[in-house]
């Protein structure tokens, strides 16, 4: 999927405009990785072992969290990995959820782990991220995972921002003393994002050597755009709608979206778009990610990835244990 020369982004000049973006498909991209990977797992159980199992906690009915978790079974069914789904009531208890993953924490036929976030508001959701073994974690939530990250240490990193470094990569984007603008410093998409991007290489967990800039709701739209002008790579996660115009990005950039919000056609239909403005900055960009069909696809590309990895882990330390 790769180039065969690194691309420049923010390297657009008169010589070489172009009218439109380069669409970077994170459809084509994740079913490329899922393809990869379905090779890995078939090959784990050639050599014995049991398949990946992954298991999801919904906790509620919400429609949007239904949605994510179906595509992830479908998706491990896509790739070999046993997965289900363990549907709790949205009155289950804090106690009762937690109680749940204590029972899978200690199941030695389960993997991976996820809850479905966001949970009820009478649940605490740093206890619940918390409450699953770390060795299991293949959200990349639990604490000691997040500080293995901010470490540059070998661990399971949340699979949106895997997902969009997988992207950078595999479209080939040098990021190396880069200028990358980050949107949104959420602990599970934009802090991530940024440990990755700006750190060493030379590490178990090898980062993007890139010049990182987060910005965030209370950042003002001039500062915003200041910074934004700037940078040869933004990666907008914030959900705002529109917030990305083409008057802030540098020609040539590299524009990813990790938005996803729905909004209301003067039709009355239901459209699902992110933070940037698409129609106006792919004039501007040199790639861009769709939404739909950019980000999302490789989020669940990495959480089987993450499955597979723990599988494989787990098995280690039952051999040598």
């Amino acid at each position: 999927m790769a180039a065969t020369e690194p691309i420049q982004p923010g390297n657009q000049t008169p010589e070489n405009s172009h009218t439109e973006a380069q669409l970077i498909s994170g459809t084509k991209i994740a079913a490329d990785y899922r393809n990869e990977l379905r090779v890995d797992v078939e090959q784990w159980v050639k050599a014995g072992h049991r398949r990946p199992h992954l298991v999801a906690i919904l906790v509620g009915e919400d429609p949007a969290s239904q949605k994510y978790v179906h595509n992830k079974m479908l998706a491990a069914k896509d790739v070999g990995i046993d997965s289900e789904t363990l549907k709790l009531p949205a009155t289950a208890s804090e106690k009762e959820i937690l109680a749940k993953i204590d029972e899978l924490n200690k199941n030695p036929n389960v993997d991976g782990i996820l809850v479905q976030l966001p949970v009820p508001q009478h649940v605490n959701e740093r206890n619940v991220c918390n409450a699953v073994d770390p060795r299991k974690d293949v959200d990349g939530f639990h604490i000691i995972n997040v500080g293995k990250m901010t470490l540059n240490m070998d661990t399971f990193v949340p699979a949106t921002a895997l997902g969009v470094i997988e992207l950078l990569k595999r479209m080939n984007v040098d990021t190396k003393g880069k200028n990358v603008v980050i949107c949104g410093r959420s602990k599970n998409v934009g802090l991530p994002m940024a440990m990755l991007l700006h750190s060493d290489h030379r590490n178990e967990l090898p980062g993007m050597e890139a010049t990182v800039v987060l910005c965030h709701r209370h950042t003002p739209p001039e500062e915003l755009a200041y910074f934004a002008k700037r940078a040869d790579i933004i990666i907008s996660a914030t959900g705002v709608v529109g917030l990305i115009k083409p008057e802030i990005v540098k020609p040539g950039a590299v524009v990813i979206d990790v938005g996803i919000n729905r909004i209301t056609t003067k039709e009355g239909k239901t459209k699902l778009v992110g933070d940037v403005d698409f129609e106006g900055v792919r004039k501007v960009a040199g790639f861009i990610t769709p939404v739909p069909g950019g980000v999302g696809p490789m989020t669940v590309a990495m959480l089987m990835h993450n499955t597979y990895k723990a599988a494989v882990q787990l098995a280690k330390q039952e051999i040598y244990s």
